[in-house]
C-alpha cells in the first residue's frame, strides 16, 4: 500500500503527520478543486486508488470491505454521510460516491449538479463495471454553523465569478429554492434533525440562487 498526500499549502500539522505516518507528501500551490484532483491522480503509481479528503474517514465496517473488495470490478461506489455541528444529517446521509477505482481507467470530471461550470464541485468516473461497498464513508465537513456558513458563502462566489448575471435566472432560482427547501424538509428528513437539519436545508435550498444573485 503506498500512501499520497497532496497538500495545497495547509497551516495546520498534517505534512508533519502525514510524513510520521509513512505517507508519500506533495506539496504544490492551490488552483482548484478539479486540477488539484487530477494532479493527484497523476502521481498515484499503484494499480487502484482510493481517493478521499483530509475531513472524510472510513467507518470500520467500509474499512473491512475495501480490503475484501474483489479486484475483478474497475470501481466501487460508497456511501457517505455528512456531519453538521458533530451529527449525521438525514438529508445528507447515502450519499453514492466513486472512490476506489483503477487507476488507469478513472478520470474526474467537474459535476453537472453545480450552479455553474466552475471547477468546484467533480466526480470521478471510471470505464468499466462498479459496485457499492459496505459501509460508510464519514464526512466530517462542517464542525459548526460558522464553519458550514464561511464555506457556503465561499462556494457560492467561486460559482457566481464564472457565471453572466441574469435577472431572470435569479428569479427562477429564487421561485425554485422553495420546493428545494421543502423536498428537503420533508422527503430527505431533514425536519426530523430539528433546529440543524432545518437551517442546513434553508441554506442548501439557496445555493443556486445566491450564486446567481452574487454574480452581479
Amino acid at each position: 500500500m503506498h500512501t499520497l498526500v497532496v497538500d495545497a499549502g495547509s497551516s495546520d500539522r498534517t505534512i508533519e503527520f502525514a510524513r510520521a505516518a509513512g505517507a508519500e507528501v506533495v506539496e504544490r500551490p492551490w488552483t482548484d478543486f478539479v486540477n488539484a484532483r487530477r494532479h493527484a491522480l497523476s502521481l498515484v503509481k499503484t494499480e487502484w486508488t482510493l481517493a478521499i479528503d483530509a475531513d472524510e474517514a472510513l467507518d470500520d465496517r467500509l474499512r473491512d470491505a475495501i480490503v475484501a473488495a474483489p479486484t475483478n470490478i474497475d470501481g466501487y461506489l460508497v456511501r457517505r454521510t455528512t456531519f453538521y455541528c458533530a451529527k449525521p444529517l438525514r438529508m445528507w446521509r447515502g450519499e453514492a460516491l466513486l472512490r476506489l477505482f483503477r487507476t488507469q481507467r478513472a478520470r474526474l470530471e467537474p459535476s453537472d449538479t453545480a450552479a455553474a461550470p466552475a471547477p468546484l464541485h467533480e466526480r470521478w468516473l471510471v470505464e468499466g463495471a462498479t459496485l457499492t461497498l459496505p459501509g460508510t464513508l464519514l464526512h466530517y465537513s462542517y464542525p459548526d454553523a460558522a464553519s458550514y456558513r464561511a464555506k457556503f458563502e465561499r462556494y457560492t462566489s467561486i460559482e457566481a465569478s464564472v457565471q453572466h448575471f441574469s435577472l431572470k435566472r435569479v428569479v427562477r432560482e429564487w421561485l425554485l429554492s422553495w420546493p428545494r427547501f421543502l423536498w428537503l424538509l420533508l422527503r430527505r428528513g431533514a425536519l426530523l434533525d430539528g433546529p440543524r437539519g432545518v437551517a442546513a436545508a434553508y441554506w442548501s435550498a439557496r445555493y443556486r440562487y445566491v450564486a446567481a444573485r452574487k454574480a452581479r
